[in-house]
């Protein structure tokens, strides 16, 4: 570039414009290099990411002759330049590393230029397995400075996050132009899988090991005291661990966490089992159902050995009909049979619902309603 030229852009006051491609749009390589992604809340439905992104076009109006000057390339003031005025659409906020970076022109025209940013955007987590969730967070560029006539992107991404010690693991990154675009933007997307086997131990062994706990519960003779106790105890305990797993866990207006409705069958099943407890008891306490007890007739006088005659009871002696149960007792078997096998049941169905069961999420209104679209009322 002749210094002449340079002085030129030092000196103008009018604003830098796109460079002139002809009938044609300026094509505009744009790799995405993605350092990191962290602070992943599926509360909010927000994840963090660092971005590096490296913007290449070509201008000839900023090449030079070799006698001109013998410089290969040269750096600018990124002000000094026409640069894509790019901004997030799912971005909450943008943090620009550099708000004037320099950008490097070489001899034959070829720009390019690099600019960090720290973004936090919303994300569409997809929780109907979680904690062993997949979702896709998209990050959408948009030039809305430019038309589509003027401009293109040829966007390439790439995965530099070197730390594997993270709940959130990045397993794929995908760049594209979206088909349909009024302004000219392209598309990252940043495949996200939850790797979280704490939050497994801790959310699943505690629900098996109380359902295990209440089973062992109900071996208890119901004339045991202790067992009514055992029951109401575990079953405020679990209400406790309820309460607090449902905040812990993320709602939606659809798919909502499989585990959600696990942990609330498991609440009905305690219940029952603890109401049965407290009912079965309260039948056996009353004497319902018990066996009968019935006098022993007083023996003949004639019958009397009168060689060892010895003390006469002056009062009838009461037998029991055998140790045989009671009809509580056996219904209490009955019922700890059935719960036991609906236990096992529930099991096996929710197993097959995690692996088999698919969730489709409500599509966007913008999907639903197209650009100019009158809306459905």
């Amino acid at each position: 570039m002749p210094l002449a030229c340079l002085d030129s852009l030092l000196a103008t006051e009018v604003p830098p414009q796109i460079p002139d491609n002809g009938s044609a749009p300026l094509i505009v390589d744009v790799h995405v290099f993605v350092s990191n992604v962290f602070d992943v809340n599926i509360l909010q439905y927000t994840v963090c990411s660092a971005l590096l992104l490296r913007l290449s076009w070509f201008d000839p109006h900023l090449s030079w002759h070799e006698s001109t000057d013998s410089r290969n390339s040269i750096t600018l003031p990124s002000n000094l330049l026409w640069t894509p005025d790019l901004t997030i659409q799912e971005a909450l906020w943008v943090k620009w590393r550099e708000h004037n970076p320099r950008a490097r022109v070489s001899r034959k025209g070829l720009v390019e230029l690099y600019t960090a940013l720290t973004t936090k955007i919303n994300c569409d987590f997809e929780l109907l397995r979680f904690p062993s969730d997949k979702s896709d967070c998209n990050l959408s560029f948009f030039a809305f400075s430019n038309t589509v006539e003027e401009l293109k992107f040829h966007p390439k991404a790439v995965n530099e996050i070197v730390s594997v010690k993270r709940e959130y693991m990045v397993r794929g990154l995908k760049a594209q132009v979206p088909i349909k675009h009024l302004v000219p933007s392209f598309q990252v997307t940043i495949s996200l899988q939850n790797t979280a086997v704490k939050t497994t131990m801790a959310l699943v062994v505690p629900g098996v090991a109380i359902l295990l706990a209440d089973i062992c519960g109900s071996l208890l003779p119901l004339r045991v005291t202790e067992r009514i106790s055992y029951k109401v105890t575990l079953l405020l305990s679990y209400l406790v661990f309820h309460s607090s797993l449902v905040q812990a866990l993320p709602s939606s207006s659809s798919c909502n966490p499989l585990l959600i409705s696990y942990f609330t069958v498991l609440l009905i099943l305690l219940s029952l089992s603890t109401m049965e407890t407290v009912l079965m008891s309260g039948l056996l306490a009353r004497g319902y159902f018990c066996p009968k007890i019935r006098p022993n007739p007083a023996p003949r006088e004639e019958g009397l050995d009168t060689t060892n005659p010895g003390p006469r009871s002056e009062e009838p002696q009461r037998t029991v009909e055998g140790p045989r149960k009671t009809w509580v007792e056996a219904m209490d078997h009955i019922f700890l049979l059935i719960y036991v096998a609906v236990i096992g049941c529930s099991q096996l169905i929710f197993v097959m619902v995690w692996f088999w069961w698919e969730c489709k999420s409500d599509p966007p209104p913008s999907k639903t309603i197209p650009h100019g679209g009158k809306p459905k009322i």
